[in-house]
């Protein structure tokens, strides 16, 4: 999925969190949030979910001494607290001292125990393959979407076949269904058609025959 208008969607994510902000908090978005962060946004965030909803750029923590700290990203929807980051190799290990290794990794452990899940992605990456950090992502936030996204109800069985579609990272076959749970290509596709009528897949012909089944992409809100 491609954003014509990117530029000016970030630019009114900016300037909506400038406008809540003063003092430090305000002038470490000015200073901290630069070309990497944006690319994160572009190649990774919207085109996976569409939003930038509940998602905070530079956003404020403390370590156990109490140490301000910024994450790239906090995204705090209803249901959990997320902490992204884009690490160059430079800054973030090449010119890193031995102190300051072992605090980055005591800080990431700190805000484990506080409730954060902490997500990295390697500014090469974020820049020359966004499809594995959306991949990534995607295994990492899409469970709990899925567990809290209010639509139709979903059995036990469809909930896990929502999971592997997620992990699977494309369109799903019934074949997959059926191998992974190691239940019949009739069962498989009874749980993908039930999908189906509660609007969380959309099937796939081929050859006017309905090969695959993708999970729709809606927007971020929609989910919560």
């Amino acid at each position: 999925m491609i954003y014509l208008n990117f530029d000016h969607l970030h630019k009114e994510f900016i300037d909506f969190h400038l406008s809540k902000r003063n003092g430090e908090r305000k002038g470490r978005l000015l200073r901290g949030h630069n070309h990497a962060e944006k690319l994160l946004l572009q190649n990774v965030w919207m085109p996976l979910f569409g939003s930038l909803e509940h998602l905070h750029p530079e956003y404020e923590v403390y370590d156990w001494n109490r140490k301000s700290q910024f994450l790239d990203f906090a995204f705090l929807p209803p249901f959990g607290r997320f902490g992204i980051e884009c690490d160059g190799f430079q800054s973030h290990v090449r010119d890193m001292d031995r102190e300051g290794f072992s605090y980055a990794l005591n800080r990431d452990t700190f805000l484990t125990g506080m409730g954060w899940r902490m997500i990295h992605f390697s500014f090469d990456d974020v820049q020359n393959r966004p499809e594995v950090c959306r991949m990534l992502l995607q295994l990492d936030i899409g469970p709990y979407l899925i567990r809290n996204k209010p639509a139709a109800p979903v059995m036990s069985e469809e909930r896990d076949v929502l999971r592997l579609a997620w992990k699977l990272g494309k369109p799903i076959r019934p074949m997959d269904v059926s191998n992974y749970f190691k239940v019949n290509y009739r069962t498989a596709r009874k749980w993908l058609h039930s999908l189906v009528e509660k609007a969380y897949l959309s099937p796939i012909t081929r050859g006017g025959d309905v090969r695959y089944y993708e999970l729709k992409e809606v927007p971020l809100e929609q989910l919560l």
